[in-house]
């Protein structure tokens, strides 16, 4: 098989992120419509034309596959990026999937952060929760990994405060919580397999360059409007 017919495989993040993914790459003619068909039990779906393949992935899981090359580019959330801390090139923020990782509680757990005082802190990012309080404040704490609803670690006196994402606040405000700290802002990003950028520069970097083109053209037209 010639270098030209080799597959080209994306895996995307499930849910909101690869609809938004697959609306970006449309609109610079990769399309796969195989996907379109929401009831499909398919794992894989494929671009025959473009020789592209696509497959959808637990958001956690999208670097892991991308840095043992079973996929040569990703998209996923820069939390996942940071949290997951595998070799990979990231190559693109996407600009979409906007929040923000902060560290929250209630409001009298702000002294506790001023005064480096040991706290627990409960998140499904006990790594990100970790560089922060450690690398950047200094601070030793207890952190607690959980998978479900972080905001219930200081409601039951499991933790001081919590390391999460925030999109809008209304649960937190729901649950008498609040932001005390911003950690990092977060956004959809392309990341790419170390050996797959070596091989295949020339494909890659196309796309990178017709997204990064298309994004900076978005860009233009939403200052102008």
């Amino acid at each position: 098989m010639s270098e030209e017919k080799r597959y080209l495989t994306f895996a995307l993040g499930k849910g909101r992120l690869a609809d938004k993914t697959l609306e970006l790459l449309e609109s610079i003619g990769i399309t796969c419509e195989e996907m379109k068909d929401k009831k499909s039990r398919k794992l894989i779906f494929v671009n025959e034309e473009l020789k592209l393949r696509f497959f959808l992935a637990k958001n956690p899981d999208v670097p892991t596959y991308v840095e043992y090359g079973a996929a040569d580019i990703g998209v996923v959330g820069s939390d996942v990026i940071c949290e997951e801390n595998r070799r990979v090139y990231e190559v693109l923020d996407l600009g979409f999937g906007k929040c923000r990782m902060c560290v929250c509680g209630p409001k009298e757990a702000e002294e506790l952060l001023q005064h480096h005082e040991m706290i627990r802190v409960a998140s499904k990012y006990p790594n990100i929760a970790k560089d922060y309080f450690y690398n950047k404040k200094h601070q030793t704490v207890d952190i607690i990994k959980l998978n479900g609803s972080v905001e219930l670690g200081p409601i039951v006196e499991l933790s001081d405060v919590i390391v999460d994402i925030v999109e809008t606040g209304s649960t937190l405000r729901e649950n008498g919580l609040t932001v005390l700290e911003e950690i990092c802002p977060i956004s959809a990003r392309m990341i790419v397999n170390r050996v797959s950028m070596q091989m295949e520069t020339e494909r890659i970097k196309d796309i990178i360059g017709r997204l990064r083109d298309k994004l900076s053209e978005v860009r233009t037209e939403g200052e102008n409007s």
